[in-house]
Formats: structure tokens, sequence, C-alpha cells
């Protein structure tokens, strides 16, 4: 199978170098890359000028076709028509040597596959837990695996208000958990969601769907919406042996205010697109779910020296919130 690997990138010449780097160590390697950069300086441009790379090939876009969900499109359109996978990472990734083997692999395994998504192995502590192991509260457990559980999974296991779902598949109130939530098992696992930044799909995808542009710029949540539309149509899968590391760099994010009102708004666009016509539940727990994240991000403040993020975020997921309830996204509805 041929393929090619598309990279969006923003203001981040270093990280990026890095991932360039791995990917140039990789036992198999790309037919082709593309960086689709929305930078505004010339910094990512001289540094990949300066480094050589096989097969790659370097986008400027032009200011209307800045943001993420926007660069990926565009690099969609310069995709050669004998490619027959195309992946995508996150600039601030790492790849471990065999990432592009193993889902090239799995689209083998599992012809049917649209989507296949790598697995991020530095972002969560795992142990193997002991047959018939009973997890405590504060620890999740999955798949003979075990790791400790997020304060607000802690209280939203207390509460009632848990993922109904495994890992990888959104509840119908949505709030569920990632494939983060996968174990470090190198098995194969069919989802509903993958992240974005770690993902590939079959080439003849992009004849139906395309990236939404009702995400801006950072494009928060906009692989889940993405990848939701495409599971309706055929299968996804998440390779846990597909591993590479993500080193969150701050340079080209938004600010807290913006993020957490794009988690309020974003989530409640990504939710209707699973469940465009939710039950009274699932609209109740939906909310109630938000508003507990809220408190939960409100209480930080007492336990971190950055109290301005925290404040200027809470007022961002408070405004987000209410905003819902005057002018809520009207895209599929």
């Amino acid at each position: 199978m041929k393929f090619s690997l598309i990279i969006c990138t923003y203001m981040r010449p270093r990280p990026l170098m890095r991932l360039l780097q791995s990917v140039q160590q990789q036992s198999v390697y790309p037919d082709a890359i593309l960086i689709v950069d929305g930078s505004t300086n010339s910094e990512t441009e001289l540094v990949l000028k300066k480094n050589e790379f096989k097969k790659l090939n370097y986008f400027l876009v032009p200011s209307e076709c800045r943001g993420l969900t926007k660069q990926r499109n565009y690099g969609i359109e310069r995709i050669k028509d004998c490619t027959d996978i195309v992946c995508f990472l996150d600039d601030d990734t790492v790849l471990e040597r065999s990432y592009f083997e193993e889902i090239l692999k799995t689209y083998k395994l599992f012809p049917e596959a649209l989507g296949v998504g790598g697995y991020i192995a530095n972002e969560a502590v795992w142990e193997k837990a002991p047959e018939n192991y009973k997890p405590k509260v504060s620890e999740f457990h999955y798949d003979g695996w075990k790791r400790k559980d997020g304060s607000r999974f802690v209280l939203r296991k207390k509460l009632g208000l848990d993922s109904d779902q495994v890992p990888g598949f959104s509840p119908l109130f949505s709030h569920g958990r990632s494939i983060g939530f996968l174990p470090p098992t190198e098995k194969i696992y069919k989802v509903e969601l993958l992240m974005g930044g770690v993902s590939s799909f079959k080439k003849e995808v992009f004849n139906d769907f395309k990236f939404s542009a009702y995400f801006e710029g950072y494009g928060l949540y906009e692989d889940a919406d993405f990848t939701l539309r495409v599971a309706k149509s055929g299968e996804l899968y998440v390779n846990t042996a597909a591993k590479l590391n993500h080193f969150h760099d701050a340079s080209g994010r938004p600010n807290q205010y913006q993020y957490g009102r794009m988690v309020v708004r974003n989530g409640w666009f990504v939710w209707r697109v699973k469940n465009p016509n939710p039950s009274l539940e699932a609209k109740l727990k939906w909310h109630a779910i938000t508003i507990l994240l809220t408190l939960v991000r409100f209480s930080n403040i007492f336990t971190t020296s950055k109290k301005k993020e925290v404040l200027t975020e809470v007022l961002g997921r408070t405004v987000g919130w209410w905003s819902l309830w005057l002018n809520s996204p009207k895209r599929y509805f």
C-alpha cells in the first residue's frame, strides 16, 4: 500500500523537526510527506530548507486556509491519486520505529477498515492487573490492565455519571473515555473515535467526508466530529502497537478563555453528531457533566500557581455554556 503523511503545523519549527527526524528512522517510509504550514512567519520554512527530508513537499497556506481543519482539507486536496492511505500526525509527536509498519499491518488484517489510529504511549502509567482484579474507585481497569483514574472521573463515578461505553466509543450523553484509556496490550481495538493527530484513513474516505470548517483555528474536538461521522459508514480501529509519544507544545494554542469556551461549545457540537435527537436523560447528563467539569476546573485554583489561567478558562466554559441557550451550533440541525 502506498501511503502519504500530512503534518499540519503552526509556529512550531522545533517540534516539527523532532517529528520528521523520527519519521526518517521508520521501518517503512511514507511515499510522500506534506507539510501544511499555517505559520505567520518564515521560521518553519527556513528550518526545512536547512534540513532535507526525502519526498517532502512544503506548503505555506494563505491566510484564508489557516486553521487545523482547513489545513487538513488543503493537504488532502494535494494528495496524489495513487495514494491508498492518508496519515495525519500532530507536529509535536515523536514516533517509535515501527509506527507506520503497524498502521499498514492493521489495514491488511482488517481490509474493511476505513481508518486506523496509533497509540500514544507516554501519557498514562499502566500496570498489569491480577486475574479477577476488582479495581478501586480511584482506578480505571480495562482488559487486564489498570491505571490511576483522574479526579474528574472519580467524582463522576460517585455521582453515577461515568461513561457507560468502552474506551473509544461515545455514550449517548457524550463525555466518554477516549482511546487514551485503551491499555498498552499491543492489541487492535475497534472504536468509533480516533485522535486526529495520530490517525490514518483510506484515501477513498475523503470522497465523501471532509474535516468540518465549524472547528476554526485550534480545532478542538474536530477529530471526534470527523471520526464519528466516518464510523457511521464503516469500521475504525486503534492499533496499540503503533506507538508514538506526544509532547504537548504550548505554542500555537488559543488563550485559556477561548479554550474553555471551545471545550463546551465544540463538545456540544460533537455530542449532537453522535446523538442528534437526545433523550431528556441524555440531555440532563450532558449538562450535569459539563457543569461538574467546570466546577472541578474551578477547584484547581486552590492547587495551582496559575490562578489567572484557571479563572479565565472557567469564565470561558461558563460563557460557552450560557451561549448554548442563546445560540447553539446549527451546522447539522
